[in-house]
């Protein structure tokens, strides 16, 4: 049996993500031990699953951090002291430095096929609308390690789903975040493997044992 790999959750809204890996967890489908979750908005919906499940909570603002450091060292700080071998950024809206020791270590998920409908201020519906303004074929996630720019890390997986010609914004992201919601739990499956490794923007994955 993989042992459970230690991780917290970064959130800033609804925690959809979240909810997902609680349950899947819950449902013996994910081998992770959430130690923390820390939300950068004290009114995120996720403070309260997260609470639910009696995983332990901290909030971050990022205004009351008077630097970019010092909001790394306010987020990355706790998931140390938690513990935490991976650090997932569950619809985290908030750019954080990632620190040395957190390298290849942060995982993000994003609603589209990296390098296209991606970077600073590409999130939610917006991604979505774009794909369907831009008439693209498909669209999908991808589940990548996170460096210092938005949407830039080394991709660990993608998947794919079609973009139907009646689509809207709305009927696009449920089809992409049924995606997610297998995607994310796959890639940390790799990872609590140790099946996971990265040469320089490669990222590997080893066959089973």
């Amino acid at each position: 049996m993989t042992q459970p790999l230690p991780i917290a959750v970064l959130i800033s809204g609804g925690g959809t993500t979240l909810r997902n890996l609680i349950s899947r967890r819950a449902a013996g489908e994910l081998p992770v031990e959430i130690r923390l979750v820390l939300s950068s908005n004290p009114d995120a919906r996720g403070l309260v699953y997260a609470a639910e499940a009696g995983i332990p909570t901290r909030v971050v603002e990022q205004t009351s951090c008077a630097t970019p450091e010092a909001f790394r060292d306010a987020v990355f700080g706790p998931c140390r002291e938690a513990g935490a071998r991976t650090v997932v950024m569950g619809g985290f809206l908030k750019h954080v430095p990632i620190p040395p020791d957190f390298e290849n270590r942060v995982v993000n998920i994003h609603p589209a096929l990296i390098p296209a409908f991606c970077g600073r201020g590409m999130y939610g519906h917006r991604v979505h609308q774009a794909v369907l303004d831009y008439g693209a074929k498909i669209s999908g996630c991808t589940v990548h390690f996170v460096d210092q720019v938005y949407d830039h890390g080394p991709i660990i997986l993608q998947r794919v789903v079609p973009v139907l010609d009646d689509d809207t914004a709305d009927s696009l992201a449920a089809r992409v975040f049924a995606a997610e919601c297998e995607a994310l739990p796959e890639a940390l499956r790799l990872i609590a493997a140790g099946r996971v490794t990265v040469e320089g923007r490669r990222v590997r994955v080893a066959n089973a044992q």
